[in-house]
């Protein structure tokens, strides 16, 4: 932890150097002569935690994402897939680093009284800081950012919960103001400034995102005594009303991490091959019909066919990985294209947040918006709403059940689809107990039930050692999750 306040109080904005599209005049001086930046200013700082949030997002989703069976590792028996111990040290520095620039973001804010900026940091901070908090539980935040204080305490993990949720609600709060005295500068906004229809009035937008925010942590907490659906249902009141207002990040030094991946595999760096689970999810059988965004998240194989990799098990000819016999993530995909946004929440996902918040209460507004639901991410994945697979698939029995049919484990399995390669796939799963249709453990499971949290970093233990608390089990479930 000391390590990372005292590199990031001397490497804020660093990173923003190079990215796509950044061609005002501050950017063109520190491009020019990056390690003369001695004073981050707002615009600077809103730059480089938007950036950090989203490859934040892609961070941690690799990381999950063979958890949930999106992906899996052509090996068999490979350290993800099989819920091996894994050092991330790596990840947690750059959630950490993300998080102490937000501060340094919201601390100037403060002093220059904008209480836009102040807002946005506010939501930054809270995004990453559930990030770190979904992952591990326990973690520094209290203390965090005490330049002083070299050796944070951890914070219990429900603490952790509350500051999250007292920081967007400090952000509502603060983006409801009109009056502020430095407004949001659009060049800057990595999330919402690239997007002409919603940069003429960003405010509003990271309004709606932190009520968003809020919507999916209130969710979270569903199998405790804690619940409370009516509070979900009014933060979603507030917050996206569309696919337009989706939360992305699109500004890369290259591409799209995930495009990145794809394009790694595709020069025989294997990596981003697909899980059996999701691709079975897709093709379809006898829980729901063939689903058209199949074509719009992978290719077909060698073989003209889509088939998915099993967890633990690698690829099923051993010695053809290069082969292309089974599914990728695709860049021919609106998700993961080379320019693709990455998404940190959508429309989509909130109308699932939605259905299974009305589930128990008014089963009509919950099936509507589970229709809404699929509606939103097909649209969102470019399936034209006059495809015939699309028309087939919203009319199937199977998907079209109506409301006294709804169940949860169909909104849960759409929502599965609608957030795919996003961190809070994992949250719902752990959620939903995997429940998903066949969904297994992998093969050669290093646990005898599925992962619940993952270990903490060494780099961690050799910086705080004295307050890491000891690793539990890997099926240890986190306190939302009992």
């Amino acid at each position: 932890m000391q390590k990372i306040i005292k590199y990031t109080l001397f490497s804020a904005l660093i990173a923003t150097v190079g990215l796509q599209g950044c061609k005002d005049s501050y950017f063109d001086k520190l491009t020019n002569n990056p390690n003369q930046v001695a004073v981050p200013t707002l615009p600077g700082l809103l730059a480089d935690v938007t950036f950090k949030s989203g490859i934040n997002n892609y961070n941690v989703g690799s990381i999950v994402a063979p958890y949930v069976q999106y992906t899996a590792n052509p090996s068999a028996s490979a350290a993800g897939d099989t819920y091996q111990s894994i050092d991330f040290s790596s990840t947690w520095d750059q959630l950490y680093f993300a998080m102490a620039d937000a501060n340094e973001l919201k601390k100037l804010a403060v002093s220059q009284n904008s209480s836009e900026y102040k807002g946005v940091a506010n939501v930054l901070i809270a995004y990453n800081l559930t990030l770190v908090n979904d992952l591990w539980g326990d973690v520094p935040f209290s203390q965090a950012f005490d330049i002083n204080n070299l050796f944070p305490k951890y914070d219990k993990q429900q603490d952790v919960y509350n500051s999250a949720m007292t920081l967007l609600d400090e952000a509502i709060v603060e983006l409801a103001k009109t009056t502020s005295a430095v407004k949001l500068q659009a060049a800057n906004d990595l999330i919402y400034g690239k997007v002409p229809s919603v940069a003429t009035n960003e405010r509003l937008y990271w309004l709606k995102f932190a009520y968003a925010l809020k919507a999916r942590l209130l969710n979270k907490v569903s199998k405790t005594a804690a619940y409370n659906p009516a509070a979900v249902l009014t933060a979603l009141g507030s917050a996206f009303a569309s696919n337009v207002e989706d939360a992305g990040m699109a500004t890369f030094r290259e591409r799209n991490p995930w495009a990145g991946v794809a394009l790694a595999n595709s020069q025989q760096s294997l990596g981003g091959w697909l899980s059996e689970q999701l691709i079975e999810q897709l093709k379809g059988g006898t829980a729901a019909p063939s689903d058209p965004r199949i074509a719009k998240i992978t290719d077909k194989t060698v073989n003209n066919v889509y088939i998915g990799t099993v967890n633990g098990a690698g690829n099923k000819t051993p010695g053809a990985n290069t082969t292309k016999d089974e599914c990728y993530i695709s860049q021919n995909s609106p998700w993961t294209s080379d320019t693709a946004p990455v998404y940190l929440v959508t429309f989509a996902e909130l109308k699932f947040i939605e259905a299974e918040a009305a589930f128990a209460t008014d089963k009509p507004r919950a099936y509507a918006a589970y229709l809404a639901g699929i509606n939103a991410n097909m649209d969102k994945l470019q399936v034209p709403a006059t495809d015939p697979e699309r028309i087939a698939y919203l009319a199937d029995p199977r998907v079209s059940v109506g409301a006294a049919a709804l169940t949860k484990d169909l909104i849960f399995r759409e929502k599965y689809i609608a957030t795919y390669l996003n961190p809070e796939a994992w949250n719902d799963a752990r959620r939903f107990d995997y429940k998903y249709k066949d969904f297994t453990l992998p093969v050669n499971a290093v646990l005898t039930d599925y992962i619940r949290r993952i270990d903490y970093p060494q780099g961690e233990r050799s910086k705080n050692g004295a307050n890491v608390p000891a690793d539990v089990v890997r099926t240890t479930k986190l306190w939302w999750d009992q």
